[in-house]
């Protein structure tokens, strides 16, 4: 998923201020958290939840609209 994002960001096909790319983002990252706790990898962990917790927050920030 994360590949899915990075990729049409890099071909002009998604903007990384979308929902979708940063939807992406997080979903792919919660997955790779996941599966690093087992075995437990602690840079992989904190990599892994630090890039979900920034794609939420790129998600839900207030952009101001130009008048």
């Amino acid at each position: 998923m994360i590949l899915i994002a990075y990729a049409g960001h890099q071909f002009g096909k998604m903007s990384p201020r979308s929902v979708i790319y940063n939807l992406l983002n997080a979903v792919g990252s919660a997955i790779l958290g996941y599966v690093a706790l087992f075995p437990f990898k602690l840079g992989f962990v904190v990599l892994e939840f630090a890039w979900v917790v920034i794609s939420i927050w790129a998600m839900t920030r207030r952009v101001p609209v130009a008048d």
